[in-house]
């Protein structure tokens, strides 16, 4: 055999392991062979590159060269499930189904509900093709090469199985509780922050701009829905039936339910037994199973009326409370943390817990050494929801909130009308000074995404940084380490200094002046046009501001009066920021769109959906996230929402397509 045909041989063989090893669990070499056969496929590769092939089994390793997420339109909108928490719920929808059917019969497949990311795989000729996030259900990321990094989807299906020559299959992406607490256990050592969850653990992982991270962290997902105008059967179930034989992982527990007593039956058992699963879960999901069926009944505005999940009940546990132990964020807020004995819950090992503030603590008379219910809200994050009492020792002290800053000592202040209690010490206070950094880089404002919390931690202790025009003295010498580091040190600079170009008023909004969003920064920033009017405004101009009330006039007010944070603006107006709106933003202005209120949906060709709210606002009109009475019309691009195309037609909102707005701004 020559070495070509020994390349398309050994590929065959290694996707088959794996579909045996990550998706049946019934694997038929040990893992030594299996790198035998990978490494001798490598070499083979690395002597023919004119074979070589995005869907190889050696292309799941990934890169760690940073890439940008496109847009990708759906083919099919990925729609939201409507939720519900009773069995009278469930009986209620399943009713309305068979109203809807006109007494036909029906099945229903039930399916687990997994926690996780949702994903849109697309396979032509049995090759995948692309991989898209759900985004917001109209168009979604582009994380192919991302994807094709976890060995539980099969990049490439066996020939002679049956699939069709395209279709799209969704499901979900997960990270197994183990990876999870594994994961968790080397950030808690590294002294890096913990991931609350094996969902957000997930969507973080599979938004990372190298693959060769994501390949690292072992995800897993589940597939749950065939999609396509070939598909193999008119029943949903059956068809992931046929899709498990093509190689992808479908769930064990997937069954088909006659009745309601059925339905019923199923949601109990996974009830209890989804503690044994080895990813996490919130509920079940009841679907009827006929396609013809589900056609039949359609759509409401939000969802299929053919689909439901059903949540399960939060999980409780029972503890002790150790210790409380106290965090302080960025705007120097301090946050209560329980420290307790570990306890199993929802599948995963519990020992903190959120306390809120002082009210909090005080409305449960949180005493140290309690035996405290601890619930996780919504199956993901550690909340105290109650105190046994009866287990109360004699001994226990109550929790006494504390009145100093646990990092800097300062006295805490308690502003009026909030429940927190602040460090009012924003310039010296080493949590405030490195989270008002980390809000500087990130990528609605400066956008410096060659740096992380972790580096910026790294520096502040080194003495690099401490403000954010620190970062602009940073040269390359000070950060590559003994000198292997230079590249990657030079692209951090280059990136800092690529920030310069950022426009006016996303530096407002990076400055991290309290209350002051992206909105109300970009809205301060065209009103006072540059640095010098919006510091020397009074609170009387500030409010004249759209938006602007006295509370964010107060705290612009109050920020700018500080010499420390005025002599910062001059730092960074001294590096090159951009402290005023160009000649081009300002011409650019008018009152086109005054007291006009739109609503952006759909894809657009000739600018971006962030554009055009900036387009909106530059020319007086204001951006709205949902259609009401009140929305002038609808900015339309290409595949807009079906439910906001129907809320509108439904309110008699008029729909702008692209060319026709471009024209009302000439």
């Amino acid at each position: 055999m020559d070495e070509k045909a020994r390349i398309e041989e050994l590929r065959l063989m290694l996707h088959e392991h794996n579909r045996r090893y990550y998706v049946l669990n019934q694997p038929t070499i040990s893992d030594q062979e299996f790198d035998f056969l990978m490494r001798e496929l490598q070499d083979l590769e690395a002597r023919h590159p004119e074979c070589y092939d995005p869907n190889s089994p050696t292309q799941r390793v990934g890169s760690d060269l940073n890439q940008e997420f496109q847009q990708v339109a759906h083919r099919y909108p990925m729609l939201s499930l409507a939720n519900t928490y009773s069995e009278e719920d469930v009986a209620d929808w399943y009713e309305s189904v068979r109203r809807g059917l006109g007494g036909e019969p029906f099945e229903v497949c039930c399916e687990m509900k997994y926690d996780g990311l949702s994903i849109s795989l697309t396979y032509d000729n049995g090759r995948l093709v692309r991989a898209v996030t759900r985004g917001d259900g109209v168009h979604g990321d582009d994380v192919t090469a991302n994807v094709k990094t976890i060995k539980s989807i099969p990049l490439v299906l066996s020939a002679g199985s049956g699939f069709p020559t395209s279709f799209e299959i969704r499901g979900e992406i997960l990270m197994p509780w183990k990876v999870f607490e594994r994961l968790n256990a080397e950030r808690e050592a590294a002294e890096e922050p913990l991931f609350a969850n094996p969902r957000n653990a997930a969507s973080g992982t599979l938004k990372s701009q190298k693959s060769e991270l994501v390949a690292k962290r072992s995800l897993d997902a589940y597939l749950y829905y065939l999609l396509g105008e070939e598909l193999p059967a008119d029943g949903h179930f059956e068809n992931l039936e046929t899709a498990r034989k093509w190689g992808f992982k479908i769930s064990e527990g997937m069954r088909k339910a006659a009745t309601l007593q059925e339905v019923y039956d199923f949601i109990k058992y996974w009830d209890v037994e989804r503690k044994n699963l080895p990813v996490a879960t919130d509920g079940v999901v009841l679907k009827v199973n006929s396609l013809r069926q589900q056609r039949a009944l359609g759509f409401t505005s939000k969802s299929p009326r053919w689909a439901i999940a059903y949540k399960f009940k939060a999980e409780r546990a029972c503890t002790r409370l150790n210790e409380v132990t106290y965090q302080v964020g960025r705007t120097g807020a301090v946050t209560p943390v329980a420290n307790m004995e570990p306890v199993q819950l929802a599948g995963t090992t519990v020992k903190r817990a959120t306390l809120n503030n002082e009210d909090f603590i005080r409305s449960f008379d949180l005493h140290i050494g309690d035996f405290v219910y601890v619930e996780k809200g919504g199956e993901i994050i550690p909340k105290i929801v109650g105190v046994d009492l009866e287990q109360r020792p004699i001994i226990a002290q109550p929790v006494r909130f504390v009145t100093r800053c646990p990092e800097c000592g300062t006295p805490l202040v308690r502003y009026e009308g909030e429940a927190a209690w602040y460090c009012p010490n924003d310039t010296g206070c080493p949590p405030q000074i490195k989270g008002r950094i980390e809000h500087f880089i990130s990528r609605r404002a400066m956008n410096i995404d060659s740096l992380g919390p972790e580096t910026i931690d790294d520096y502040y202790r080194h003495g690099l940084v401490h403000n954010v025009a620190d970062l602009y003295n940073i040269e390359v010498q000070q950060i590559n380490g003994d000198g292997s580091r230079t590249r990657s040190a030079q692209k951090i600079v280059n990136g800092i200094q690529a920030s310069k170009e950022v426009p006016f008023e996303r530096v407002v909004f990076a400055l991290g002046i309290r209350f002051v969003g992206e909105t109300s920064a970009r809205l301060l920033a065209r009103h006072f046009k540059n640095i010098d009017a919006l510091m020397n405004a009074s609170p009387e101009e500030l409010q004249e501001v759209e938006g602007v009330g006295m509370v964010i006039a107060n705290s612009v007010i109050a920020y700018f009066k500080k010499p420390e944070n005025r002599e910062i603006v001059e730092q960074l107006r001294h590096h090159g920021l951009q402290m005023s709106l160009t000649e081009q933003q300002m011409q650019g202005a008018s009152e086109k769109l005054k007291g006009k209120t739109i609503v952006i949906s759909g894809v657009f060709s000739h600018h971006s959906r962030d554009e055009y709210k900036a387009m909106i606002e530059q020319n007086g009109g204001k951006n709205a996230g949902s259609i009401s009475g009140k929305t002038s019309f609808v900015l339309a691009g290409e595949n807009m929402g079906p439910s906001k195309l129907q809320k509108a037609e439904k309110l008699g909102v008029g729909i702008v397509g692209e060319e026709e707005f471009l024209e009302m701004l000439k």
